[in-house]
């Protein structure tokens, strides 16, 4: 018996379609997150090669994993979708059936401890030439550009994007930037978060100030890491062993913010 109660799951940049298999792989994972019934899975960017809000952007594998989303929301699973640098115009209402919310930060409360996720690719400030391809790529005049694209062109341009994605950005995320990162932390913490969360380097990494802390999540296309949170706020790498990941929800005190939206 579980000494405390599972209700959330973390994974990050999964990049479900980029490798032979990986979408088998993503529906067992799933299915071990049905069993334990999770209140909520958070997907913490980069769930697919690359994911566009539109329906005209999916491919094949992409449609079968967000039925298997739509799964989880059936079995009684909130899904939370954080957005990464592979993940454009969430809020769309194409993705209706498929998540409950999505932004670009996610926030909850877990055994009184506040906790924050974010991707993490703008934590590196140096990266100058991402900065303004993302700014561009994700911009208002992208998204009606987007809008009208016709299917087959749409798809082309998203095989387009992975392939400019896995190049740009690249030499920052081999080089873990500890001191951006240690900085970002920092700031976090000084507005009243306890634990933060990120993605996108897909390495581990960790960093503390008293009973703060900051955690880099290794990104699950590698490891197959998923972080489990129990009610009690504590994380670990596999809620049926004592391992733990961070000592640390009912009440989100940060998705009213800019940047976070539920669903419609």
């Amino acid at each position: 018996m579980l000494a405390w109660l599972v209700t959330r799951a973390v994974l990050a940049d999964l990049h479900v379609g980029q490798a032979k298999d990986d979408l088998e792989k993503f529906l067992a994972a799933m299915a071990e997150v049905r069993r334990r019934d999770v209140r909520e899975v958070i997907f913490l960017g980069d769930v697919f090669r690359a994911l566009v809000g539109y329906s005209r952007f999916w491919d094949a594998t992409v449609r079968r994993g967000l039925e298997e989303l739509a799964d989880l929301r059936r079995a009684g699973s909130r899904v939370v979708l954080v957005e990464g640098n592979r993940d454009f115009f969430l809020d769309a209402a194409d993705l209706d059936p498929y998540r409950d919310a999505a932004g670009t930060v996610h926030s909850f409360v877990a055994g009184n401890r506040r906790f924050l996720l974010e991707h993490g690719d703008l934590i590196n400030r140096s990266d100058r030439s991402y900065r303004f391809w993302r700014a561009i790529s994700k911009s208002g005049p992208a998204r009606l550009w987007a809008r009208l694209l016709p299917r087959r062109l749409a798809q082309r341009i998203v095989l387009g994007t992975e392939t400019r994605l896995a190049q740009t950005n690249f030499t920052y995320r081999r080089d873990l930037p500890a001191a951006d990162l240690e900085a970002a932390a920092q700031r976090h913490f000084a507005a009243g978060v306890d634990v933060v969360l990120w993605g996108h380097f897909h390495r581990p990494w960790s960093f503390t100030v008293g009973s703060k802390q900051a955690h880099v999540v290794p990104g699950w296309m590698e490891s197959g890491t998923v972080v489990w949170i129990g009610d009690n706020g504590m994380l670990l790498s596999d809620p049926e062993s004592s391992e733990q990941v961070v000592d640390s929800a009912p009440v989100s005190w940060y998705q009213g913010r800019e940047g976070f939206s539920e669903a419609r």
